[in-house]
């Protein structure tokens, strides 16, 4: 039997999961929330008892209308504690969408207002920095076929003088 007063002390951790989704072009999709400043990857909070995957498809059908192709996990970002909230692990998976998608994008108006492609190097110039530090590494991992491990948008030094988690 778990000792459940043992597992509940543990400390929480929460978890995001978001499409990074191209068109034909290489453009990147983002949305533009009506409860927040800034835009972002289709997703969200992964609810309770939710894979990750299971939580960027049904936030992607919720803010989009429709489930992307996804082909695989591109970067998983652990993000520090801000501002009273606490750390999350946040999965981004990796897609492809149509402009047939595109011009299908049913978005939810008491949640997101727009919706744009644009080329990668212009993600920083609309995104908050946290989501455009991710956005080369997770590219990359998605044009590699591997996923990246970043923490709050950096890939950590691996090797001898440091290990995951800032310990030596």
């Amino acid at each position: 039997m778990p000792d459940t007063a043992y597992y509940a002390s543990l400390p929480r951790t929460r978890g995001a999961a978001a499409a990074l989704l191209l068109d034909d072009l290489g453009r990147v999709l983002l949305v533009k929330p009506t409860y927040k400043e800034g835009w972002f990857l289709p997703g969200g909070v992964i609810e309770e008892g939710e894979s990750p995957l299971a939580a960027c498809i049904r936030e992607c059908e919720e803010e989009l209308g429709f489930v992307p192709r996804l082909d695989g996990l591109a970067c998983v970002d652990w993000g520090p504690p801000r501002e009273g909230v606490d750390a999350v692990n946040v999965f981004v998976f990796g897609g492809g969408i149509t402009a047939e998608e595109v011009g299908g994008i049913r978005l939810p108006a008491d949640e997101l207002s727009d919706h744009v492609l644009v080329a990668p190097d212009k993600v920083a110039e609309l995104a908050a920095p946290h989501i455009a530090r991710r956005m080369a590494p997770s590219l990359r991992g998605l044009a590699e076929g591997r996923t990246v491990y970043l923490e709050d948008g950096y890939e950590p030094a691996f090797g001898p003088a440091r290990s995951p988690g800032g310990g030596r």
